[in-house]
């Protein structure tokens, strides 16, 4: 029932797939295998792995709480009856290429047409319903793009699903990284009134006010965001999400509030008949982000971080209206 604990079994059940992929890459068996203590240690047990039909490789898993001393006394609403995650990129040759293949597929805003996700979505809408939809959807990086867009899928349903996505990464140009405040303000105000005129231009008032009926009906959907400000491949949804109460504070909420809904290279694909689906474009969200310094890349995107228990963090709501 701690918001800590929460995120840190999270990210360990997350890791738990990794390491499931580890053991198979390495033949690791029985007593060699190294996976079972990151859910056993929560009261977990593994139901169902989750395989790439293209190399086979184990990209996710689905978990079941045991009733256990972890979960007794807790309220029913902060207790999960399962937990379907999903592990992001691995660099090792057995599975590097189609991970990186799928990579590319979520900056071309097309993951929903890959096999990963249909996978993916089809072990979401299967198990949900079996677990009363009291489930979490976890994911880390590439794997945080599945939960996601899986997420945004069933609570389009009406399923409103609890998630934790940990360095899920956001399809833009790193503006966050920009030191001159002035300058980054000025680029996301310019990049709003593009990227809404963009949206007009292209789909139409009418499909403009369709989608912004299914971003409000969205709302409700609140997963939690875990951020590390030096990680670049997802930093910029601290900006995606501030940038719009500073375009309320300047009299542009409208345009803030449509341009919040596309995204320009989305928008792009379109004007040249190709479907698109920006997985990354979400109107509320519980952030967690991670103020620490982080000696490099892998450090600030890594996993690891969030079970640690002296985090500087800071914590933000956000609420489309």
């Amino acid at each position: 029932d701690d918001h800590h604990h929460r995120r840190s079994v999270a990210a360990c059940l997350v890791q738990g797939v990794y390491v499931l992929e580890r053991d198979r890459q390495l033949n690791r068996m029985d007593t060699d295998a190294l996976a079972a203590p990151w859910w056993e240690s929560f009261g977990f047990k593994l139901v169902q792995l989750l395989l790439d039909d293209t190399d086979f490789s184990i990209f996710g898993a689905i978990y079941e709480l045991r009733h256990s001393s972890f979960s007794q006394g807790l309220p029913s609403q902060t207790v999960p009856n399962a937990v379907i995650a999903f592990r992001g990129t691995i660099t090792k040759s057995d599975s590097l290429s189609r991970d990186l293949e799928l990579d590319l597929h979520v900056i071309r805003h097309g993951l929903h047409q890959t096999s990963r996700f249909q996978t993916a979505v089809e072990a979401v809408r299967k198990f949900a319903p079996v677990y009363a939809n009291n489930i979490w959807l976890c994911g880390h990086s590439l794997g945080s793009a599945i939960a996601m867009l899986a997420g945004k899928g069933i609570a389009e349903q009406g399923v409103l699903l609890e998630t934790f996505l940990f360095n899920p990464p956001y399809v833009s140009a790193p503006i966050e990284r920009i030191k001159d405040r002035k300058l980054r303000t000025g680029l996301r105000i310019a990049n709003s009134f593009i990227t809404a005129g963009l949206a007009f231009a292209v789909k139409g008032i009418s499909h403009v006010s369709t989608s912004n009926e299914l971003f409000c009906a969205l709302s409700s959907w609140t997963p939690c965001l875990f951020i590390n400000r030096a990680d670049h491949i997802c930093s910029e949804y601290i900006g995606y999400f501030e940038h719009r109460k500073h375009m309320d504070a300047i009299g542009a909420g409208k345009i803030g509030r449509l341009a919040t809904q596309h995204s320009i290279g989305g928008l792009f694909l379109n004007a040249v008949g190709l479907e698109s689906q920006p997985f990354h474009l979400i109107p509320s969200a519980n952030m967690c982000i991670n103020l620490g310094s982080a000696a490099d890349f892998m450090q600030a995107h890594g996993i690891h971080q969030w079970w640690s228990s002296d985090l500087q963090l800071q914590f933000n709501q956000y609420r489309f209206s």
